[in-house]
């Protein structure tokens, strides 16, 4: 079911409120569900890097891509997400694509962060105008003549960690490496000399640090939902040792046609702030599956996911190697 929140954004249009576009319209994570107003003539861009909402678009007969062309675009929607970081570059991108005088349209909740989005947006721009419906608030401005200070104080830049990687706002563990991804790390294979897969890889971590534990390791395909975290692991691992792959995949609901020696994971677990154990399990039989004969897959988890059923279903042979007050790493061999 779509977001009230899409019902939200084009509220402005559907009440008479605003005026409809003409012109190249850019939506900045759109998602399917929505309802173009009644004369709304512009030509919408959608962008949505997300492969399961991506592929929903793609469906509708949305026009659809994971990222946002040069433009100009003549008004530019935005769709919040509950990620400010990604939330505020969001807001610098339209700024930047917008022609100046277009119209800027962002909706959210109160768990998007909308009211906080509202105050500052306020403090920059006198004709911000708010208007709550359905559960959300609709923000609408124009884009001024001259946006280069308001662009600059949106964008978040890239994020360095350990001195070796680079993130975005808005991906899982964007500031750090995740502390169940470092015990996987620790407990990889030295030995390992065949074909693996990183599965839901995000900006590469487990990549890279199996390309530097295993030399002898003949390749390397990463598989990941997020285009962004997906273009960040390509430069993350740019200097890895064995050859590597990149594969835009919703692993829960597109199969996986290769077939892997080792398969390693950190599955996400929840699209929302609800944990959602089912989605971590339909990754874990994926992996299961794409598994060759005596093939091996090393897993971390939350000490509270149920993936062990899932993994004596799937798997000849499966186990635990090792626990903390926090995670569990788990393994399953075909």
């Amino acid at each position: 079911m779509a977001r009230e929140t899409l019902k939200t954004l084009f509220h402005p249009f559907d009440s008479g409120t605003v005026e409809p576009v003409a012109g190249p319209v850019l939506f900045l994570g759109a998602e399917a569900g929505y309802r173009l107003p009644e004369g709304f003539s512009g030509e919408l861009s959608a962008v949505q890097p997300f492969r399961l909402h991506y592929a929903a678009l793609e469906r509708a007969g949305a026009s659809v891509s994971p990222e946002a062309g040069e433009g100009p675009y003549a008004a530019t929607l935005i769709l919040l997400t509950k990620h400010r970081g990604e939330n505020e570059n969001r807001v610098a991108e339209a700024l930047a694509k917008t022609v100046p005088g277009g119209l800027i349209v962002i909706a959210g909740s109160k768990e998007d962060g909308v009211q906080s989005m509202r105050k500052r947006l306020g403090k920059m721009f006198a004709d911000l105008e708010a208007m709550p419906k359905y559960h959300g608030v609709a923000l609408w401005f124009t884009r001024p003549d001259d946006a280069r200070e308001a662009v600059a104080a949106f964008t978040h830049p890239t994020v360095e960690i350990d001195g070796r990687f680079t993130t975005v706002p808005g991906l899982f563990s964007h500031d750090r490496v995740d502390e169940g991804s470092r015990i996987l790390a620790e407990r990889l294979p030295e030995d390992f000399a065949g074909l693996a897969a990183d599965f839901g890889a995000g900006w590469g971590y487990l990549s890279a640090m199996l390309a530097e534990r295993a030399p002898g390791t003949v390749g390397i395909d990463l598989y990941e939902a997020d285009w962004r975290a997906l273009e960040r692991a390509k430069v993350n691992l740019a200097a890895a040792a064995p050859a590597t792959r990149f594969f835009w995949q919703d692993l829960a609901s597109e199969p996986v046609k290769i077939r892997y020696d080792l398969i390693i994971m950190n599955p996400p677990f929840h699209t929302g702030k609800a944990a959602e154990p089912s989605l971590g399990k339909a990754l874990v039989k994926a992996a299961a599956t794409a598994l060759k004969p005596g093939g091996r897959l090393l897993l971390v988890a939350n000490r509270g996911l149920p993936y062990e059923d899932v993994l004596a279903e799937n798997c000849k042979k499966s186990g635990e190697e090792y626990r903390n007050a926090r995670f569990k790493l788990l393994w399953g061999a075909k």
